[in-house]
């Protein structure tokens, strides 16, 4: 991606940019307890049942939703939207590329299980994941309910369970900006001059800009 422009921040003063750096970070601390604040109630939301028999496909044989836990008390699933063969969600893609290989492990420590899901066939996925050289549990839900009944349809949703003993329980889902608030490359961009240059940003004139998926 090109980011050859004339455009730049103006040139100031040491004092100057660090008065407008204090400024700026005011705000951030701001923000920064706001979103303290939206864990706080998300880590308090009640939880409704959920069914636990959903069958998976994936390489090593079909799993239950009950059995991606693999014995932990946490899970957490990203739907990866189906656009029919040989089409692959250039946002979820994103995302899945953003999805570090030790993130499971890491997140193993913490009692949590990692599962990628898509409705595209176990065929696909595999052929797609070699493409990419994703080493992530993924797994196919072709022919369930498990995206309708998550809420994701034929979109795409980040979703958290808790297990108790066999019982499983929705937590938590989000989507859109939701989702995309937890990839390492947007948030690098957000402290970047430049930004992610997507058209939909609030960028001075003349920043490079583009189309979100252009």
């Amino acid at each position: 991606m090109s980011t050859e422009t004339n455009a730049q921040p103006p040139v100031v003063s040491l004092e100057e940019w660090q008065k407008a750096r204090d400024e700026l970070l005011v705000a951030e601390k701001e923000a920064t307890r706001a979103l303290d604040a939206l864990a706080a109630r998300r880590r308090r939301l009640p939880m409704t049942a959920f069914a636990n028999d959903y069958p998976f496909e994936g390489p090593d044989g079909t799993k239950t939703l009950l059995e991606l836990f693999d014995g932990r008390r946490q899970l957490v699933v990203y739907q990866f939207m189906d656009n029919g063969p040989d089409a692959y969600c250039p946002g979820c893609t994103n995302f899945t590329n953003n999805v570090p290989a030790y993130a499971p492990s890491e997140l193993a420590n913490y009692d949590i299980s990692w599962a990628t899901v898509s409705n595209m066939p176990l065929a696909q996925i595999e052929a797609y994941k070699l493409q990419m050289g994703w080493t992530l549990p993924f797994y196919s839900s072709r022919g369930t309910t498990f995206a309708d009944d998550c809420g994701a349809g034929g979109g795409f949703m980040l979703t958290a369970f808790l297990r108790d003993g066999d019982e499983v329980h929705r937590t938590y889902n989000t989507t859109s900006r939701g989702v995309d608030r937890v990839l390492f490359t947007h948030n690098i961009l957000d402290v970047t001059p430049f930004g992610r240059q997507e058209e939909w940003e609030d960028s001075p004139a003349g920043w490079p800009q583009h189309p979100t998926y252009g």
